[in-house]
C-alpha cells in the first residue's frame, strides 16, 4: 500500500480539513496521480511552484478540458499577493463531475500553519459529493499547551475536549477532535470515506505518539484506517494503523 491508495485518494474529490500538513498532502498526493487537480473552497496561498500550471479562471471545467500538463492547479481569483480564493463548493463538484481529472484534491479550511485546529460555525466548506475526506493533525502538538500559538481556533479544541485553555494537549485530546462531528468529521456526508492523517510522524517517539492518537480514533468510531506519516518526504507513509 503506497500513501495515495492508504487514502483512499486514487480518485474523485478528495479533501483535506484540520491542520499540520493540510497544503503539503494535497501537493503530494496530486503528484502520485496521473490527472491530479489542486484546488479549493476557501483561500489557499499560492502554490505555482507546487503543480505543473495554475490556472485562474471562472470557467474551470473548461480549462480542465483543455490541460495537457498535470496536476494543475485551478483557481478563481487572486486575492492578494500571496493567495488565491476558493471556488464555490459546487462549482468544485462539477470540476469533480467533468471526468477529465482523476482525482480532485480540495483544500477545504484554513489553519494558519498551526499543528491542530476545530472547525468555527462556517467550516468546513467540504462540497456534498466529496468522495474521501482526509482530517488531519500533527503529532507534533501532543505535549503542547493548548494556545494559539500550536492551536487554531484553541477555544473550540476545548469545547471538543473540555480541556481549559493552557492545558498540555495529550494524545487522547487529538484523537478526540479528529474523531468528534465537532471537529475533524464536521459537516461531511455518509457518502464520504474518512481517511484520518497523522502527519509530521519523524521520528519513533512521534511514531509512538501517532500510534496513541489513531488507537483514540479507532475507539471513538469506526473509520477503516489511520494513516501515519510525513508527508513532506519523498516516502511519505509511515504506518496505517487499522
Amino acid at each position: 500500500m503506497d500513501i495515495v491508495e492508504a487514502l483512499a485518494a486514487e480518485s474523485g474529490m478528495v479533501c483535506v480539513v484540520g491542520a499540520g500538513g493540510k497544503k503539503t498532502t494535497l501537493y503530494s498526493l496530486a503528484n502520485r496521480v496521473p490527472r491530479g487537480v489542486v484546488t479549493a473552497t476557501v483561500r489557499i496561498p499560492i502554490f505555482d511552484d507546487q503543480v505543473a500550471h495554475v490556472a485562474v479562471t471562472d470557467a474551470p471545467v473548461e480549462a480542465l478540458r483543455t490541460n495537457e500538463s498535470w496536476p494543475l492547479g485551478l483557481v478563481p481569483e487572486q486575492e492578494r499577493d500571496d493567495r488565491y480564493r476558493g471556488y464555490d463548493p459546487a462549482l468544485v463538484t462539477a470540476i469533480r463531475a467533468s471526468g477529465h481529472a482523476d482525482a480532485v484534491f480540495v483544500k477545504a479550511d484554513g489553519a494558519r500553519t498551526r499543528w491542530l485546529k476545530a472547525p468555527n460555525e462556517h467550516e468546513p466548506q467540504v462540497p456534498a459529493m466529496a468522495d474521501t475526506v482526509i482530517p488531519i493533525a500533527s503529532a507534533k502538538v501532543v505535549g503542547k499547551p493548548l494556545t494559539d500559538e500550536h492551536v487554531h481556533r484553541p477555544e473550540r479544541v476545548a469545547d471538543v475536549t473540555g480541556l481549559e485553555l493552557g492545558d498540555t494537549i495529550g494524545a487522547e485530546d487529538v484523537a478526540e477532535v479528529l474523531a468528534s462531528r465537532d471537529g475533524g468529521r464536521k459537516g461531511i456526508l455518509p457518502r464520504a470515506t474518512v481517511i484520518p492523517l497523522i502527519n509530521m510522524v519523524d521520528d519513533e517517539e512521534l511514531e509512538a505518539v501517532g500510534r496513541e492518537i489513531a488507537e483514540g480514533i479507532h475507539e471513538r468510531v469506526n473509520v477503516p484506517r489511520v494513516v501515519l506519516a510525513r508527508m513532506n518526504t519523498d516516502d511519505p507513509l509511515v504506518d496505517v494503523v487499522t
